[in-house]
This record gives C-alpha cells, structure tokens and sequence, in this order.
C-alpha cells in the first residue's frame, strides 16, 4: 500500500507528497506518526513548508501547519509554492528577515488571514502567515511581512517617532490596494491583476528610496541593504 504522505527534506525547508485519492484524515494522521518517529532527525531547524499531490484550502494548510508543530520540534517560516526556484530565492531572503524579525514575540506573529475588512493594528513589526484580502488592512510601526498575497491595504512605518527610514512591506505575492510606508503613499503605475490567482509567486518588496516608494523582487541582496 502506498504511503499517504511522503516527507522530503532539503536545505531549510521540508516537501511534503501526499496522495490525492485518500482522504485528507489520513494523511494527517500518517504525517504525524511519521514526524513522531522520527523527531530527533529533523531537530528543530526553522523551516519553509512546500507541498504537492492535491490541492488544500486555508483550513487545511493550517492542519497541516498545526501537526507539524504538534509532532515535531520544527519552527515554520512560511508555507511556500511549488517552484523551486522562487522556494530557493524566497528562502533565503527569509533567513535575512528572521535576523531582523525574531518569532519569539507573541505579538509579531499573527497566524491566519485577513479578510471580512478586518484591520490588524501592532505596536511591533508583524509577519502575517495567510492573505490579506481586499477591504482588509494591516498596520505597523515597523516592518509588514505578508506570507501570502497582500490584496488589501498595508500600513509601514506608522511611528512618526521611530520614522519610516528602513522600514518595509514584504509579500509573496504584491497586489495591494493601498500601500503607505510612513507618509509616504505608493502608485502603481500597472492596473491589477485579479487577486488570488496565482499564476507564478513572484516574492516583492516595497521601500523608501530618495523619497518616494519603490516595488522590487524580494532577494537576500536587496535586504542585505537595509
């Protein structure tokens, strides 16, 4: 009988294989037997989560987030997509983040999307592991990083004592409605395309640059500048 899920590990982040003709119970409860067994060999590395085999809505991806944290000593990132090209770019620009954005916080890490035009107000940088759909909106002193689409709007540098020199908005995928860093306010000079379909992820940053706001690809070379 072939497994229900089969886990593979590479240099920071974990893949998980699982089959589509069984039902997704199954498939949890065999991934956690699995991580159980053998939860020494994996440690507890902070890691990126990829997956492929069946398609997952939200409630199931966090299934998966919350067992792999329940039968391992894993720390999750992120949940990445399947290009391993944009796994490896993302990735490391990520390490160069968790140096600046420590999890240990509570507060700095919110778990789950943002939708129904709910607003997300912080007294400290946040990572956010789900979308933020339009309508809905998140607001920082620091720094914003959005572990899926940012859709809606997104607030950075709000602390007009701290200032907005440094600070950033990072996604895996960059739609916003409105984006402001500071007083600054971003244009887009491209017409939107239509949230939530995800083609190709394309990790983006947004910065200050000689007064105004500029969107780039998110690499570890961009945020070795900051």
């Amino acid at each position: 009988m072939k497994d229900a899920v089969v886990i593979k590990s590479y240099q920071n982040g974990i893949n998980l294989i699982m089959r589509e003709d069984v039902p997704f119970e199954q498939v949890i409860e065999e991934l956690a037997a699995k991580l159980s067994g053998s939860r020494s060999f994996f440690g507890n590395a902070d890691v990126a989560l990829s997956y492929e085999g069946r398609r997952l809505e939200s409630v199931q991806e966090l299934a998966l987030v919350d067992v792999i944290r329940k039968s391992s000593d894993l720390k999750l990132i992120c949940i990445v997509g399947k290009d391993e090209e944009t796994n490896r770019r993302y990735i490391k620009a990520i390490q160069k983040v968790q140096q600046k954005l420590p999890l240990g916080s509570e507060g700095q890490l919110h778990k789950g999307s943002l939708k129904n035009r709910e607003v997300l107000e912080t007294d400290s940088s946040i990572i956010i592991l789900g979308d933020v759909y339009p309508g809905s909106a998140v607001m920082s002193p620091g720094n914003i990083i959005v572990l899926g689409g940012l859709y809606g709007e997104a607030y950075a540098g709000t602390d007009s004592s701290e200032g907005a020199e440094g600070a950033y908005v990072a996604a895996l995928e960059m739609e916003p409605e409105r984006l402001k860093i500071g007083d600054f306010k971003y244009k887009s000079k491209d017409r939107q395309t239509k949230w939530g379909i995800r083609s190709k992820v394309q990790p983006k940053i947004a910065h200050l640059k000689n007064d105004k706001i500029v969107m780039e690809p998110l690499t570890k070379e961009i945020l070795d500048t900051f």
